[in-house]
Parts: C-alpha cells; sequence; structure tokens
C-alpha cells in the first residue's frame, strides 16, 4: 500500500472521527443563534482568512521601532551625519563630535540613548506591520504586554481599539486579544492584584476565589482586553518546579473545585453570552505540567495512564463542565509524547468525549518546539501538520506568521483536512462570537468606575489574609504585645517583588518595586502598623539589583545581629526573589546558605525569632525552624501581602490559611499527601490531619493554626452503606473552644481500606469554611456521591469497588460500607 493512500485512509479516520455523533451531552448548551452566524461567515472566509484565524501573533511585532541611521549606509555615515542625528534628539551636550567618526563604543551609546528617548514615548504601533499582520496575513489573535511591562488602561484601550478598527475594517472579524492576568490585574497598572493561586488554595474560600476572578475580569475587561490566560490548576505536586505557586496547590480536588470558581468568576454564568464586564477564561495547562521528573520547567513526566485521568485531567473536567471556553497546553511531554502532538488528549479527551466546542491554543511557540526542542517533526511545516492534526486550534507563534502560508501549502497539498481547518476556525469564531466581539470589539473605561478602587482593594486584602497560614507558634507569642521593639530583617522585608512573584508588571516580576510603590512592603507595613519608633530595619542578607533572581549581595549579617540588640523581638523575612517558568529553575532546594546564617546568627542573640517565609516553593529549613518561635507561611500574597501580615501578628485579623502544599523536610523525602501506603518513610507528621501519616515532613497538606482553638465531635453519616448513584450526607460539630473570633476549614477525608489497585492513604474529598465566635458550634454538613469514591483501574476504567472506606474530619473519624462494585464503561463517571 502507498504511503499517500495510506495517509489519506488516516485523515479519513481522523476526520470521522472528529464529526462522529456523540452521546455526551453539549458540555457548553448549543447556540443555534451563533451557529447559524458562524456557518454564514465560515462560507464567505478564504482559506488564507481561516489560516489566519488560527495565528496568534505578540504585540511586539507590531511594535514601531525606530532606527536612527535608517537610510544611511554604515559604511559611509559622516561625522555631519551623526551631527544631524544628535539635533534632531537634542543631544549636543551630551554628544560632542569632533572631525573624525567617533568609536564604536560611543556610536552604540548614542543609538542606546536614542533607543531610550523612542521608548519613553510609550509604545507605538507600526501602521505597516498592523497591514501586513492583519491585512495581508488576516492573523485572528494577539497577545502579550507591550514593551514587556504592565500598561495604563489608557494604553490598552488605545492600542486594541486600533488593532480592532483595523481587523473589523480588513476582515469584519474582530481580533481576540489575550494576556496573562493570573493574580488579578497584573498587567494593567493601577489595577487589583490578588495572591497567587497558590496562596488562593490556601485560603480553602471558594467564594473568595469566584470574587478574585470577577474583580480580575472587570478591571481586564476595562482595558479593552476580553481573554485571560487563567485560572491556572496545574498540580503543584513536585515542590522543586518554578511554576508551583501558580497553581492551587497539589491537590486535585482543590484545583478543580477553585478552577470552577475562578471561571466563573472570570465569565459570568452564560458562556454563549460573555458580559460587558466579563472576560474568557483560558484552562491551562493542559495537563500534568506540574510534575516534571526533572522538576525543572517545560521538561519530560512520567505520569500513568490512571493518575491522568483521575487526578490531572479532574480540574478540566470540571471547568469545562462550569463553562470554560478555551484551553492552552502543556509545553512538555509525556511518556515521550508532546502535548502539543497528542490526538488522544486534545481531540478525544478533551473534544470528544466531553463535547466541548471550546477552544485549545498552545503555548509559546510550542509548535516550534515539536521540531527544534523534542524531534518530533523534521522541520516548521510538519511540525504545524502534528499539531493541528492532534486538535490545536491557535497557534501562539509568536513572531513568525509563516504559519500562514505553511498551515495553507499542508491544506493544498492534502496533509491537513479541511474539515480540520474549518472545525478550528469555528471554535475561533465561536470564543469571538460569545465575547460579543463582533458587535463590541473595544469598550470605554468611563464604563468601568470601579477600576482600581478601594472596594476591590478591600477583597484583595481579605483574600492575603485568608491565605497566610500560621504554621507555629510557640508560648502564644503571637499576636505580638503592643509597643514591643521589633526588628525587621531579611532580604524580603522590603520588597514589593518578592511580595509579588512572577506575572507581577513583568514576566519575571522584577518590575515591581518599581510600579508598585504606592502599596507597603512588610518593613513599610509594620512601621505603619506598631508604629515609627518601634520598628528597626537591618536586612543582612539583600538580593542584587539587577542580577539573576537567586542572586545576593555580600551579607552584613553583623549589622543585623548589632541591631537585635535594642529590639525584643525580630522578624526575619527571609525566602526567594520573584522568577517565573524556565528562568526559576533551580539545583538546590535548600535555603540560600546567606539567609540561614543570618537567620542562627540572629537566634544566637537570644532575642525570639519569627520567621517570616515569602516564596513561591517551599525551600528546606529544617535546621533552623528549631530555632524559630513561631513561623508564618506567606508565600505570595500580593501587592497587599505586607499589610495582611502586619494585621495578622498585630492581632487586628485571625489566621485562618491551610498548607495547600506538603511542605517536605528532608531532600530526599519529596511527596505529597495523597502517597501510597508503602511510603511510609518517616515519624508520624504532626497536626490536626495526621491520621496514620507517617511520613516526615516540614508541615503537612491542611495543616494551619489559628488564634483560636476548634474542637471536632459528633461526626456522622446518613447511610452505613452505599452504591454509586447514593449522596452519603456527613454531618460534624466545629466549636470554637478559644477566646478569639475564627475562620476554620473543615476538610473531609476519604481512606479506601482494600482496593485492587494499592489506593491512597488518603484523599481530600470536600471542605467547607466557617466562621465561629468564641464558645459557638456550628454543625458542618459536606455531601459525597457514592462515585466520587471511585478510582481509575489498571485498565484506564472507572471502577467503584465493595468495600470498606474509612471518613476523617478532624480527629474524627466514621465507617462506611460500599455494597456493590461498578465499573463505568464511559471514560469520564
Amino acid at each position: 500500500m502507498s504511503k499517500k493512500l495510506i495517509l489519506s485512509l488516516a485523515l479519513s479516520g481522523l476526520v470521522l472521527t472528529a464529526t462522529a455523533q456523540t452521546t455526551v451531552a453539549p458540555a457548553i448548551p448549543r447556540d443555534e443563534t451563533i451557529e447559524l452566524q458562524i456557518e454564514t461567515l465560515l462560507k464567505k472566509m478564504t482559506l488564507d482568512e481561516k489560516v489566519g484565524q488560527m495565528c496568534e501573533l505578540t504585540i511586539d511585532v507590531l511594535q514601531k521601532r525606530v532606527n536612527p541611521f535608517a537610510g544611511l549606509d554604515p559604511k559611509n555615515i559622516t561625522v555631519k551625519d551623526l551631527q544631524k542625528i544628535i539635533k534632531r534628539y537634542k543631544l549636543e551636550k551630551e554628544f560632542k563630535l569632533g572631525k573624525e567618526m567617533p568609536s564604536q563604543d560611543v556610536m552604540m551609546k548614542l543609538y542606546m540613548r536614542i533607543q531610550g528617548i523612542e521608548n519613553a514615548k510609550g509604545f507605538q504601533l507600526d501602521e505597516a506591520m498592523l497591514d501586513s499582520v492583519i491585512g495581508k496575513y488576516k492573523v485572528g489573535s494577539i497577545l502579550n504586554v507591550p514593551n514587556g511591562v504592565a500598561q495604563s488602561v489608557e494604553k490598552w484601550q488605545e492600542i486594541i481599539k486600533r488593532i480592532q478598527e483595523k481587523s473589523m475594517e480588513v476582515m469584519g472579524i474582530p481580533c481576540v486579544y489575550g494576556v496573562d492576568q493570573i493574580h488579578g490585574t497584573t498587567y494593567t497598572l493601577g489595577g487589583t492584584f490578588f495572591p497567587q493561586g497558590v496562596n488562593m488554595g490556601a485560603t480553602f474560600n471558594r467564594e473568595l476565589t469566584r470574587e478574585g476572578a470577577r474583580i480580575s475580569a472587570y478591571e481586564t475587561k476595562a482595558g479593552s482586553i476580553p481573554w485571560t490566560y487563567a485560572p491556572v490548576t496545574d498540580l503543584g505536586r513536585d515542590p522543586r518546579w518554578p511554576r508551583m505557586w501558580e497553581n492551587y496547590g497539589e491537590d486535585c480536588y482543590v484545583n478543580a473545585e477553585m478552577g470552577r470558581e475562578a471561571v466563573i468568576g472570570f465569565q459570568g454564568g452564560n458562556p454563549n453570552l460573555i458580559g460587558e464586564n466579563n472576560v474568557a477564561a483560558c484552562m491551562k495547562h493542559y495537563m500534568g505540567y506540574g510534575v516534571p521528573v526533572s522538576g525543572k520547567d517545560r521538561t519530560p513526566s512520567s505520569i500513568t495512564g490512571q493518575d491522568m485521568r483521575e487526578k490531572h485531567f479532574a480540574p478540566y473536567l470540571e471547568m469545562v463542565k462550569a463553562g470554560a471556553l478555551s484551553v492552552m497546553v502543556n509545553s512538555a511531554m509525556n511518556n515521550g509524547l508532546p502535548f502539543h502532538a497528542n490526538y488522544e488528549l486534545l481531540t478525544k479527551w478533551l473534544k470528544e468525549d466531553l463535547n466541548w466546542d471550546g477552544m485549545i491554543v498552545t503555548d509559546w511557540a510550542d509548535i516550534d518546539n515539536l521540531w527544534k526542542r523534542d524531534h518530533i517533526a523534521k522541520d516548521k511545516k510538519e511540525a504545524i501538520k502534528l499539531a493541528i492534526n492532534a486538535g490545536i486550534d491557535m497557534s501562539m507563534d509568536p513572531y513568525d506568521w509563516k504559519f500562514c502560508p505553511l498551515l495553507k501549502q499542508l491544506v493544498e497539498e492534502g496533509e491537513v483536512p479541511m474539515s480540520r481547518i474549518d472545525d478550528a476556525v469555528r471554535r475561533v469564531l465561536r470564543l469571538k462570537y460569545r465575547l460579543n466581539l463582533f458587535e463590541k470589539p473595544y469598550y470605554d473605561l468611563k464604563d468601568f468606575p470601579l477600576f482600581g478602587s478601594e472596594e476591590h482593594a478591600a477583597v484583595a486584602l481579605r483574600a492575603a489574609e485568608e491565605s497566610l497560614v500560621l504554621l507555629k507558634n510557640t508560648d502564644g507569642i503571637l499576636p505580638l504585645a503592643k509597643g514591643k521593639k521589633l526588628l525587621v530583617t531579611g532580604p524580603n522585608a522590603n520588597s514589593m517583588r518578592c511580595l509579588n512573584g512572577g506575572w507581577s508588571y513583568s514576566w519575571q516580576g522584577d518590575k515591581a518595586d518599581e510600579h508598585a510603590g504606592q502599596y507597603n512592603t512588610i518593613l513599610e507595613a509594620f512601621t505603619h502598623k506598631f508604629g515609627a519608633d518601634n520598628i528597626i530595619y537591618e536586612a543582612g542578607v539583600t538580593y542584587k539589583q539587577g542580577g539573576n533572581w537567586w542572586e545576593e549581595n555580600a551579607p552584613e549579617i553583623e549589622k543585623a545581629v548589632a541591631a537585635a540588640a535594642a529590639a525584643d523581638c525580630i522578624v526575619a523575612c527571609i525566602g526567594e526573589n520573584s522568577y517565573c517558568e524556565t528562568p526559576g529553575n533551580l539545583t538546590n532546594l535548600f535555603l540560600s546558605q546567606n539567609q540561614i546564617d543570618l537567620v542562627k546568627a540572629l537566634a544566637k542573640t537570644g532575642k525570639p525569632v519569627i520567621l517570616v517565609l515569602n516564596e513561591g516553593r517551599p525551600r528546606l529549613i529544617a535546621d533552623i525552624e528549631p530555632l524559630a518561635k513561631a513561623v508564618v507561611n506567606t508565600m505570595l500574597p500580593g501587592n497587599y501581602g505586607g499589610d495582611a501580615l502586619a494585621n495578622l501578628l498585630a492581632g487586628d485579623a485571625n489566621f485562618s490559611g491551610k498548607m495547600p502544599f506538603t511542605y517536605p523536610k528532608e531532600i530526599n523525602s519529596l511527596i505529597t499527601y495523597d502517597y501510597k501506603p508503602c511510603e511510609h518513610i518517616g515519624k508520624q507528621m504532626e497536626g490536626a490531619y495526621n491520621y496514620d501519616a507517617q511520613v516526615s515532613v516540614q508541615w503537612a497538606f491542611g495543616y494551619g493554626l489559628s488564634y483560636t482553638t476548634f474542637a471536632y465531635s459528633n461526626l456522622k453519616v446518613d447511610k452505613s452503606s452505599f452504591a454509586a448513584d447514593d449522596v452519603l450526607t456527613f454531618t460534624v460539630d466545629v466549636k470554637n473552644t478559644g477566646n478569639r473570633v475564627g475562620k476554620e476549614s473543615v476538610l473531609l477525608f476519604s481512606s479506601d481500606l482494600v482496593a485492587s489497585l494499592t489506593p491512597d492513604t488518603r484523599r481530600l474529598r470536600a471542605f467547607e469554611k466557617i466562621e465561629l465566635k468564641p464558645g459557638e458550634t456550628k454543625t458542618v454538613t459536606l455531601k459525597l456521591k457514592g462515585s466520587d469514591l471511585a478510582f481509575v483501574g489498571y485498565d484506564g476504567k472507572w471502577i467503584l469497588e465493595k468495600g470498606d472506606f474509612r471518613i476523617q474530619a478532624g480527629d474524627q473519624t466514621v465507617n462506611v460500607v460500599c455494597t456493590d462494585t461498578k465499573k463505568w464503561e464511559t471514560p469520564n463517571k
């Protein structure tokens, strides 16, 4: 059989599979008006217009760049030519020329000085490039932030309005503009920043997550940006991974719950009509991104079929059910196959099995990676073929419009079927119709009076307060007694960059101190809260300005030790500087030696030490934790993190955050809470949730202290035996046994006592956050479907097996019995 015939049959099969009727109800209800509009437009579109809709380029491509030496022959530039240029830019006082041509060094300085003058004018669109991108190549999407730094809302309006005018003029089809606003309006100056995803996971507060996304959508839309690349629901299950802080922690259920709430907050209640104050969500990164074997970003994972279906797919399943309109793909590979070329996961699992009509976009340059990095294609053209046939609908290219003519060639050569192109373009157009971009491609700032408002700030502050985790409080040293003199020290004490982390004003977060001056660092917040007379500041260790994120200056620990003499208590703010993605890879999970030495030296003064951990992932601190009277994990709480910490340490607010991941104690004991029974590798961990958990960790998933105490009692269930279709209703009494108002996240765990595959020691199945006054008792109701206790078997199918399950809330347990085994023949329960 000829290769051509084999290919033809393969493509026929692909098309039949893609268009096969499904019995699964549409994940998003079909809107016939929108579908008619899509089909009407699709019939009118040329192939050039169709492939253009599938291309996404970065805004950098459209930037007007001034070359002061344009039109001059580099080999024959004269002093007179240079004098004209210098005069044009009024640089006569800075650059005084003689009769001879200046050195190359001077020429470079002149060029850079002129570029600085041009950049100070702000981002400017290049109309000629706009004509090429939109006019010639019909590109359907633009992304990213101009000049790599947050823009004013007015600038966003200006840029997007012009792009939309051009797009509507040329094609009658609007552009869809996308930005990574992942923890608030993080690329818009003056916008409200929320804590990073890992902090939102620590709140265990669904309402806060939804409200944070709603506010982010409102403020994003104020700049006419209709599409945000969030929420992030990679499971942060490897503390070495540099993107651990972007998601909601290590647990699939928490990520699914928070992901769903974020989608609803971003999009509103009707995915077919995104409101004027809402934006389209983009789930990411589909999927399994958070468990690379090496711990390094964008490196291979080795996830089993069971774990992929049961854990990594779970958040996407929940978000699709909630109406999520788009998804971005994992940049890496699993078991040797890059996700961007994985037909089974992209088309079968997501589009067909869920009957989902949303859009799949690549991550940055990931079709190029198929041939340049992963070597599964010989060139860009073949890489495009693999990705589009696998199910990719839009390529974030992001610099090269060659995608368009190459994809056109592939269609004309029969390598990519026209039906696949039409399917992808339908999905792109559907997103644009759902966003109402055809009717309203840009917005007016005056319609968004609450942009950057105090009302929004109050929600962000509350989120920060509920996200901080009190891990240790020996002798009740916290809250701090009034009038105490505090030494505030450490490299993270006076930095907005450290509080925010990456994706904050810039990709690496390195511009935060420049743009977040109106907010309070930890030092500034403490000065306001406790009074300047009660604050002594001596950093002892500092990060190297302009260096790599991990670089530190020569330590001045002796100065901090000397300053401690006048203090009653030491607040040591330690952890990490900001980083993002691959630049955040590390080879050593231990806290830096300078910071360890600082804490040890301060502890020798005899003054009580409070450790404040400000970090995107857990750095190992086992040798200094015993030296501290108290430990607070702030993670990355955002612009209001300093204020939140001051409020909590002063006792004006109470801690309620719980660990969304397992904090490791030893470098070769990295583990998650849902480990297998054979992984008992140490003594029993401390904390309220320690049933049968014999793993040596620093702090457990779900652990977190308060200034009050809670007692659990009377865990009951409405039925002691159940089957797959039953609903189990659990109730437990929770009493505030302390003397302060407090919030408690009630976590319900299950343990499958015997199963055909070794079960996880336990799994989180439900949670609810409540507030209790001193002495108050509330009965908390938590419901589980019997099918929630199923697992994916060795054959890849869901199964609930009869037998015993132990259910736990706090220190209470109760057993239930499944009476009937059920195996699902469908991919999802």
